[in-house]
């Protein structure tokens, strides 16, 4: 038993053949089909191979499956299935599976998850006849009829044909013959219709019920996996060390090195010295100025409540002037008003003036 391979479907077309007949074909893809591991019965108990489609962004993977890919030397990959094979039909890993894999005529089938059509009624479902359209029937016309029995069972059976959820399943379509396969491109032609929309991903084996021809390719039809050349860096070649032992010239040269040396070293450590002792002065005269801040800090604070206690006994004084000031002026209000004639007073004073003038006319 050989392997198969995961293809996406990207519609349909149609082939003439030799006759002139046309005949409708289902173009299906290879996006680098590559084994990413295989399984032996040693170790896992059966033997099979996990093949990887089409390269996945990283970040669409997770840490466990990054390191599954990085153990098997292979770029991340969309989608994974694994094929049950003989052991003589087990795939290195890392190896790619090309269209070659399958034969013109042979016969394969064609795995695939359907396209889902929504919530479907009994008529579109499962093909019933529905209710008359004419007479005895109102309203009814596609509805199922009675779904139950009895009072005993007093139930409706599990897998009983009713309205609801149509497609979106994992279905098999067998014995579809090859057409055409085109190795550099990818594709295999398939006479028929596939399970799936445009882009689903389709799993092709070979057919269970057909034999497999002589010609086909074991274990399986593979692309030569390109390898990518990695430039080594140049490695220059370490310069040969001078023997100094035999060679008077260089003797020379040495000694004059270590006395030039050593006529550096004393200016170089009175240069570090003189250096130490800047600091040393840039760090005490910085040391006197903080000290000075400080003691005048605490100058201003012992003077700062004298000042304090002054300014508030003469805001107190300004407020106790300003009080009595304020006092003195209601009295003079109230004394004033005392002195003024009211309005009932002075309307007062007319009508006794008027009772007088009469009393004199009368007599």
């Amino acid at each position: 038993m050989r392997s198969g391979v995961v293809a996406r479907k990207l519609g349909m077309s149609r082939e003439f053949a030799a006759d002139g007949r046309h005949v409708p074909v289902t173009v299906l893809a290879l996006d680098g089909c590559r084994v990413v591991a295989r399984k032996t019965a040693e170790k896992h108990g059966y033997d099979a191979v996990q093949l990887g489609v089409a390269d996945a962004r990283l970040s669409r993977v997770t840490k466990p499956l990054r390191g599954h890919y990085a153990k098997a030397g292979v770029p991340p990959r969309v989608k994974l299935a694994e094929f049950r094979v003989d052991a003589e039909h087990l795939i290195e890993v890392g190896a790619e599976i090309s269209a070659e894999h399958f034969v013109v005529g042979q016969y394969v089938d064609a795995q695939g998850v359907s396209m889902g059509k929504g919530f479907a009624g009994a008529m579109k479902r499962h093909h019933f006849r529905g209710g008359r359209a004419s007479h005895g029937v109102s309203v009814s016309h596609r509805a199922h009829g009675s779904t139950g029995q009895h009072q005993e069972p007093g139930k409706v059976f599990k897998g009983k044909k009713m309205a609801g959820h149509m497609g979106a399943k994992r279905r098999t379509v067998q014995n579809l013959e090859v057409v055409r396969t085109d190795g550099e491109r990818g594709l295999i032609l398939v006479r028929g219709g596939v399970p799936g929309p445009r882009g689903g991903w389709i799993v092709l084996r070979d057919a269970c019920k057909r034999p497999l021809p002589a010609e086909a390719p074991h274990p399986a039809g593979l692309r030569p996996v390109e390898e990518v050349a990695v430039e080594e860096p140049e490695q220059v070649a370490p310069e040969p060390v001078a023997d100094t032992a035999t060679d008077p010239l260089k003797k020379e040269k040495a000694a004059k090195a270590e006395t030039s040396k050593a006529k550096a070293e004393p200016a170089g450590a009175s240069r570090t010295a003189s250096k130490d002792t800047e600091e040393v002065a840039e760090v005490d005269a910085s040391e006197a100025k903080d000290s000075e801040k400080a003691s005048e800090a605490k100058a201003e604070a012992k003077s700062s409540p004298s000042k304090a206690k002054a300014e508030a006994e003469a805001k107190g004084s300004e407020n106790s002037t300003e009080a009595k000031a304020s006092a003195k002026k209601p009295a003079a209000k109230k004394a004033a008003a005392k002195k003024a004639p009211t309005k009932k007073a002075a309307a007062k004073k007319p009508a006794a003036k008027k009772a007088t003038a009469k009393e004199g006319a009368e007599k």
